[in-house]
C-alpha cells in the first residue's frame, strides 16, 4: 500500500458556469472524487445575481459556494459545513481560485451564522441521510435567514423529492420544482414575507 499516494490532496478540474476551477479535497469529503450529479444540476439552474449575497449550507470543498462567488461578483458569499475537514478544505479552495468575496466557518447547518445575517439566495446539496428532522430545521433557518423575496434552492436524491415539496409549502407557502433528473431533483423557494 502506497500510504503517501493516498495522503496526498485529490484534485478535480471542473468547467462550471462557464468558469474553470480547480479543487483541492480528500477522502472522507463527500463527492472527493468529481463533482457530483446533484451538484452539477443545482449550478445549471440557480440563478445568482451580480451584487447578491448568498449561503453555501453543507459546502464541503465548495464547488457551489464558490460558483455563487464568482457569479454574484460584488456580493459576499457565505460557505459553512459542520465538518472541519470540509471547511478547510473549502478555505483553500477559495485561495486557490482566486476568490476573494467568500467567507468559510464552521457551523451545523446555519446554527452558528449570526441571528441577523441576511442573504439573498442560499443554496445546499441536501444529504439523504441526515433524516428529515434536520431537512426541516435547515428549511425554516433558511427562511428566517433570507431577505424578502430571497431565494432558496436545494438539490436532493429524488426520493426526498416529496418531502422537499411539502417542507417549502409549509415554511414558505410554495414550491417549484425547476429540474428532475433520475437520481436527483432540483427545487426552489422564495420568501414572500
Amino acid at each position: 500500500m502506497d500510504l503517501d499516494r493516498l495522503k496526498r490532496d485529490q484534485v478535480i478540474r471542473a468547467e462550471l458556469r462557464d468558469s474553470e476551477y480547480v479543487f483541492n479535497t480528500t477522502w472522507g469529503i463527500f463527492s472527493h472524487r468529481g463533482i457530483d450529479t446533484g451538484t452539477r444540476l443545482l449550478l445549471e439552474r440557480i440563478e445568482v445575481n451580480p451584487g447578491e449575497n448568498c449561503l453555501d449550507i453543507g459546502c464541503g470543498y465548495g464547488p457551489i459556494g464558490l460558483v455563487m462567488a464568482r457569479l454574484s461578483g460584488t456580493g459576499k458569499v457565505t460557505m459553512v459545513d459542520k465538518d472541519f475537514v470540509a471547511v478547510d478544505y473549502a478555505r483553500k479552495n477559495t485561495e486557490a481560485n482566486g476568490i476573494t468575496n467568500c467567507e468559510t466557518m464552521l457551523s451545523n447547518g446555519l446554527a452558528q451564522l449570526p441571528e441577523d445575517a441576511r442573504f439573498d439566495v442560499i443554496a445546499a446539496n441536501l444529504p439523504s441521510n441526515t433524516g428529515k428532522e434536520l431537512l426541516d430545521i435547515i428549511t425554516a433557518e433558511a427562511h428566517e435567514h433570507l431577505v424578502q423575496g430571497g431565494r432558496f434552492y436545494v438539490v436532493t436524491i429524488t426520493g426526498l423529492r416529496d418531502y422537499m415539496k411539502k417542507a417549502f409549502r409549509d415554511t414558505f407557502g410554495h414550491y417549484k420544482k425547476l429540474k428532475q433528473g433520475r437520481a436527483h431533483a432540483v427545487a426552489m423557494t422564495t420568501r414572500r414575507r
